[in-house]
């Protein structure tokens, strides 16, 4: 090739050979994004929408499917959402980035925190030392145990993650002081109690839970209401934690039946030092607020971010600097974030509205008819999370709560608060990132978890939704 003069002949390989080395989810969500858009574009659907509408919708279902198939980490899929947002001029940057502001970013952050600092004095291995010797007597005992412990964290840290993170080695090594070999039934009944205690009776704590936060954040930001700590603890715990936590302990004592062996072998528990210390008394002080907060009226964030605050302080605070800067995990912020400015665009571009009216035209809906009306919200928010993992159940519906309330008969906030009974039933372990990670931490195959969750599905939704239903109406919520 001559170009002035110039011979810029190159020897090009006839062939150029690519390997792309993609896993399964990287796959479903080639094949689902295109399809997904089509639909959208080449159906009746797309006459609903003008050409924003279409635009942001299409955004919308692909970080929806990026988010359920996890085919990259869910903050990098947030940080693509809102950057396309940006570039597309869709919304605003104070309803994209919408998420910075609300109460749920924050809470997590604080949440981190402290984990930070429960992990670095050594307080977490104190509460599982303490019962150790009282648990290896029975295996109903141990089961029992582990999933009591880690419900327990629920009130003490506000991030599923971090508890998965602290707990399930603790609680592995508790396993195996009881004689359990890996891939053994105790072993893995062990890392089952510990992997859901501390994630599913938690989602009835209004911290502890990253669906939680968006819902509350959502709620916050379209209808300007947060729901208090102790109203929605007294609302969720009995059914969603007690009774699951109930359930999660039989079904493991049932799947993988096994018996310990006692450790004769205790080490002598260390005295307290002053930073457990130090760091018992900021969380008594923490959880006081936030049990009171009927009372007090202060938000569950800010009370966490003071007792952050606190703990970063120098000289008497108990996370470090370089704990800080080396332990913080900012990409759970990012997926909070991202979802909640997901939600906030769907409000702002008027999808919510549109897909609203044809939801609620769909769905069952009556005053006259309670239990039917409570079924179809609470059938609609586990469905939701099916496709869209849990996070995405709040971002998703809480744009829709207002015309779902006014077809249903019951207050906004008693449909908001339905959200929950889906976004804690989990029918598949790719819905949440915490189960996952605490499989994965324990060293036991995912298809455990399945079977517990496949098992579980069905008996929550024909059993503890109408038991649910009724103890809400004993309340006077619906």
């Amino acid at each position: 090739m001559m170009c002035d003069g110039i011979d810029l002949a190159m020897n090009l390989p006839t062939s150029l050979p690519i390997k792309l080395n993609l896993h399964r989810a990287q796959l479903s969500a080639l094949l689902l994004i295109p399809c997904a858009i089509a639909v959208i574009t080449l159906s009746d659907i797309a006459s609903l929408f003008d050409q924003n509408q279409l635009l942001a919708a299409c955004l919308i279902i692909s970080a929806l499917i990026l988010f359920a198939t996890s085919a990259i980490p869910e903050h990098i899929t947030a940080l693509i959402f809102m950057v396309s947002a940006m570039l597309l001029a869709l919304a605003p940057a104070e309803v994209v980035f919408s998420g910075f502001t609300s109460t749920a970013c924050w809470l997590i952050f604080s949440g981190l925190i402290i984990g930070i600092a429960i992990n670095e004095t050594g307080l977490a291995k104190r509460i599982a030392h303490t019962f150790v010797g009282r648990l290896d007597s029975s295996y109903a005992k141990l089961i029992s145990g582990i999933v009591i412990m880690a419900t327990l964290l629920g009130f003490l840290m506000p991030s599923s993650m971090g508890r998965a993170v602290i707990f399930i080695p603790i609680a592995m090594a508790i396993a195996s002081g009881c004689g359990f070999s890996k891939e053994s039934n105790g072993y893995i009944g062990v890392a089952l109690a510990a992997a859901f205690g501390c994630h599913v009776p938690t989602f009835a704590i209004l911290p502890a839970n990253v669906p939680n936060m968006v819902l509350i954040g959502s709620a916050e930001s379209i209808y300007n209401w947060v729901p208090l700590y102790a109203e929605y603890l007294l609302l969720h715990f009995p059914v969603l934690g007690i009774l699951k936590a109930i359930l999660i302990i039989g079904l493991i004592l049932w799947l993988y039946p096994d018996t310990p062996k006692r450790s004769n072998n205790q080490q002598p528990v260390p005295s307290i030092s002053d930073a457990e210390f130090k760091l018992i008394a900021v969380m008594f002080i923490t959880l006081s607020f936030w049990l009171t907060d009927s009372l007090h009226q202060i938000s569950a964030a800010w009370i966490g971010l003071t007792a952050a605050c606190f703990l970063l302080m120098p000289g008497i605070g108990l996370v470090s600097q370089e704990s800080f800067n080396s332990k913080l995990k900012m990409g759970s912020l990012i997926f909070v974030v991202g979802i909640l400015g997901l939600g906030s665009l769907i409000n702002h571009s008027g999808i919510g509205e549109i897909s609203g009216t044809l939801l609620n035209n769909w769905l069952p809906l009556s005053p006259d008819q309670s239990f039917l009306s409570y079924l179809s919200l609470a059938f609609t928010a586990f469905v939701t999370g099916v496709f869209t993992t849990l996070p995405g159940v709040p971002a998703v519906l809480t744009p829709f709560a207002e015309q779902m309330s006014l077809n249903s008969g019951f207050s906004l906030e008693a449909v908001l608060m339905t959200q929950v009974l889906g976004f804690s039933t989990i029918l598949f372990p790719f819905q949440s990132a915490p189960l996952i990670v605490g499989m994965q931490l324990a060293g036991v195959p995912i298809k455990h978890a399945a079977k517990v969750c496949l098992i579980s599905t069905p008996l929550i939704l024909l059993i503890f939704y109408p038991l649910d239903y009724l103890w809400w109406c004993l309340l006077d919520w619906i």
